[in-house]
């Protein structure tokens, strides 16, 4: 989706024939000048983004950019000035602020994640736990505190879960099948795997032909364990309940990714307000 299909279903949704509480008061030929007022510490996101969603609402709009996208941020900053038309300048202002708010939350927690394993290899990947149809600004706001896009959809990655192993008939056939589509198909994607306990891991490393291997819900000593049984030969990925508390002791089982559907399901709004100068 772009950012120009994306605010016309926002105005249909919110606007529909009239902002008619700006239309009664406020004459189209004003102009003002507003503020982006932080109100909590934590990682701005969506700069960049609500750049553009001024910009489709009045394309005279003038944006005073103060600070970037992943900068630390504390209460009492200002993130930009805007300056247009008020009625498209309050039209615009809740989209703005309902984004910039929930993709600065996941920055912030992200940034967190990735903090807490700083000192380790492993890297923080998101999941498809988003909200629907605007998953791509959930996830720009994961790369933005500086986590990883597991995938993007269905579409660009093969994950064989426990659901489609067991519709398959198993780990072989769900393997085998899938490389065979992806052949047949000419397709040129990764195939990851999710794995439940040890003896599926060492049914996965005899058959092969898989990128990664998932580790859903071990314990550290079986995970310890699993990352020792594939030594390298795959890609490995821990999940299953992984907080901020506990994302260390996983990483420190040696996986090559940790991933959190928290990032993005779990998040509180950071507090922000578009204030009239």
């Amino acid at each position: 989706m772009t950012i120009k299909d994306f605010v016309a279903l926002a105005i249909e949704e919110d606007i529909k024939d009239g902002d008619h509480s700006a239309l009664a008061c406020i004459p189209s030929e004003a102009r003002g000048k507003a503020k982006l007022l932080v109100k909590e510490d934590g990682i701005i996101a969506g700069i960049e983004i609500a750049k553009q969603i001024f910009k489709e609402f009045d394309d005279s709009i003038v944006f005073e950019q103060l600070i970037n996208d992943g900068d630390s941020v504390k209460y009492g900053d200002i993130a930009f000035y805007i300056e247009g038309y008020s009625q498209k300048l309050l039209g615009s202002e809740r989209l703005v602020l309902n984004i910039m708010q929930r993709m600065s939350a996941i920055a912030t927690l992200t940034n967190k994640f990735v903090v807490e394993i700083g000192d380790l290899p492993t890297k923080i990947l998101d999941t498809r736990k988003t909200t629907p149809l605007i998953r791509f600004l959930e996830k720009r706001a994961v790369k933005i505190g500086g986590g990883e896009n597991h995938r993007m959809g269905l579409y660009d990655m093969v994950m064989l879960k426990d659901n489609h192993i067991d519709f398959a008939g198993g780990i072989e056939k769900a393997i085998l099948k899938t490389n065979q589509y992806l052949k047949t198909n000419n397709l040129h994607l990764k195939i990851e795997i999710e794995t439940r306990d040890l003896d599926e891991v060492k049914e996965v490393l005899r058959i092969g032909n898989v990128d990664r291997i998932m580790l859903d819900n071990f314990s550290h000593k079986d995970l310890r364990t699993a990352v020792a049984l594939i030594n390298g030969k795959y890609e490995t990925e821990a999940s299953g309940g992984i907080k901020l508390s506990t994302v260390k002791s996983y990483a420190e089982c040696g996986v090559d990714y940790v991933s959190s559907g928290a990032l993005t399901h779990s998040v509180h709004n950071l507090d922000l307000s578009l204030k009239a100068v």
